[in-house]
């Protein structure tokens, strides 16, 4: 059975940790958070709080850049939040986009599927197998841990190659921003090239979906295009739209693409459709309210209680 999540939108790390508590007292299973889902604080600080605090949600991250960190220290602190709470944190891992990584670190970003490649295998080789002895291009890695941990090693995944790349060497797929019909028809069939090229079992897709449980589809577009408009000006999202049949989205959003990305409607409607999306090949479902600025707490709420609804059907 699929496993239904939400997204964490922590204003900084103590709220992400009261949201994940929060989430767990609802009923949901799972909850996520980005790099810059805790007001910019370090999430994996946040989760380790959150596991002190609660006893039976899975907490994962969605996505923690590869550039900034070498992929032993991110081993290392995956290592330490398995020990707080043994089965319950699931590393996501992603070369994030050119702009951001350029700009703010000055990578050189011309290989990001390598530097992906070269990540999930040393950080799987040590947690799983307890050392490492690798020379990349981009990496370098020879360490020796006390132990192992098992931790799924996930991966964020947009275009045809990197859900090869993740169907090879990854516990998971992540996406984000993708139409149901991207994921099915494109998404999970490259996902199974890779994973039948490497001889291995396919891993599951986790279907990271925008979600509002709003009156009107009308106020589920109105949001979505204020708060997720940054996606049609970028070109990974550009060209992976126009891939899903939805031609140039330079212009932004047209209705028939935002209604196919977001699930949107009263709470029970919203949790028909996650369970949909997840029977059509998911092994889960991250659900990320869209957020009214009006009402930020009852969109939270409502959000979490579609996806434990979601869970329990």
């Amino acid at each position: 059975m699929a496993t239904f999540g939400v997204a964490i939108q922590g204003r900084d790390a103590a709220d992400a940790v009261a949201q994940i508590v929060q989430a767990e007292a609802a009923g949901v299973e799972a909850a996520w958070s980005t790099i810059g889902g805790a007001g910019g604080d370090d999430p994996l600080i946040a989760f380790a709080a959150a596991l002190a605090r609660t006893r039976t949600i899975l907490v994962g991250s969605a996505i923690i850049q590869t550039w900034p960190r070498h992929p032993i220290v991110i081993a290392q602190q995956s290592m330490g939040l398995d020990a707080i709470a043994p089965g319950r944190f699931r590393l996501g891992i992603g070369p994030a986009h050119v702009t951001n990584m350029e700009r703010a670190y000055g990578v050189d970003f011309s290989a990001p599927l390598t530097n992906l490649r070269e990540y999930l295998t040393v950080i799987t080789s040590l947690l799983h197998t307890g050392e490492v002895d690798f020379v990349g291009t981009q990496v370098t890695a020879r360490m020796r841990s006390r132990g192992v941990a098992a931790v799924p090693v996930m991966a964020s995944a947009l275009r045809p190659r990197s859900f090869e790349v993740c169907g090879e060497l990854a516990d998971g797929a992540i996406s984000w921003m993708c139409p149901r019909g991207y994921l099915v028809e494109q998404a999970l069939p490259a996902l199974r090239r890779g994973a039948e090229r490497a001889g291995r079992a396919t891993p599951p897709l986790v279907a990271h979906v925008p979600i509002a449980v709003v009156p009107s589809r009308e106020q589920a577009r109105e949001l979505a295009r204020t708060q997720l408009g940054n996606y049609s000006r970028t070109p990974f999202y550009q060209a992976m739209f126009a891939e899903a049949g939805f031609g140039d989205v330079s212009g932004g959003y047209s209705d028939a693409l935002l209604d196919d990305l977001v699930i949107s409607g009263s709470e029970a409607e919203v949790a028909e459709g996650l369970r949909a999306l997840a029977a059509s090949g998911m092994g889960e479902v991250l659900a990320h309210p869209i957020l009214d600025p009006d009402d930020r707490e009852g969109s939270i709420a409502r959000g979490f209680a579609a996806v434990a609804s979601a869970a329990r059907d």
